[in-house]
């Protein structure tokens, strides 16, 4: 049977979970909602050109916010049984390679990628301290060159909400590889 993706909208409490992640440790999102002013959540795949050439974006992200309370949480939820490159063993290979600097999570059920409605990768959600999602979509407006970006659509979030101000654009247009999802 196949799952329905539930589809989350702007506004609506993310969903909790707790993810074994490619450093060998278990995280669980509630926690770091209790330690952060932000967490963003953003869906990749070992695989995916708009994941690599997104990676120092996203990792100068997390460099630039980390002290004012953000953290990003990659979660990995492509199928290994059709793409075996995408396993937690080679995220942990992927993670090393390319010098993370957020966790990396493997959602091996594909529970947590349905429960957000996630379709691509990348593909961020943006959540308050509180959990609630206040931004989903693309991380810029250009995934595949980094000195052509005109819309830093992530960052703008990110500042609004540490400013305390509304996120202008709160949903952005996905570019990226879809999800690779489990034949059921």
């Amino acid at each position: 049977m196949i799952r329905e993706h539930q589809q989350n909208l702007i506004g609506d409490r993310a969903p909790d979970f707790e993810l074994p992640g490619a450093d060998g440790e278990v995280y669980h999102l509630t926690r770091y909602l209790e330690n952060q002013h932000i967490v963003g959540v953003v869906f990749m795949g070992n695989q995916c050109p708009y994941v690599r050439s997104s990676l120092e974006r996203l990792k100068e992200i997390q460099r630039d916010f980390r002290d004012r309370g953000l953290v990003l949480m990659g979660i990995n939820a492509n199928d290994t049984a059709q793409f075996p490159e995408e396993s937690l063993e080679e995220m942990k290979t992927f993670a090393k390679e390319n010098d993370l600097n957020f966790p990396y999570l493997r959602d091996s059920s594909q529970d947590v990628a349905h429960s957000f409605g996630a379709k691509t990768t990348p593909q961020v959600f943006l959540l308050d301290g509180e959990g609630t999602i206040r931004y989903c979509g693309a991380i810029d407006d250009n995934p595949s060159d980094a000195e052509a970006v005109t819309q830093p659509f992530l960052r703008q979030a990110i500042v609004a909400l540490l400013e305390g101000k509304a996120i202008e654009q709160t949903a952005t247009e996905l570019q990226g590889c879809s999800l690779k999802w489990r034949d059921n």
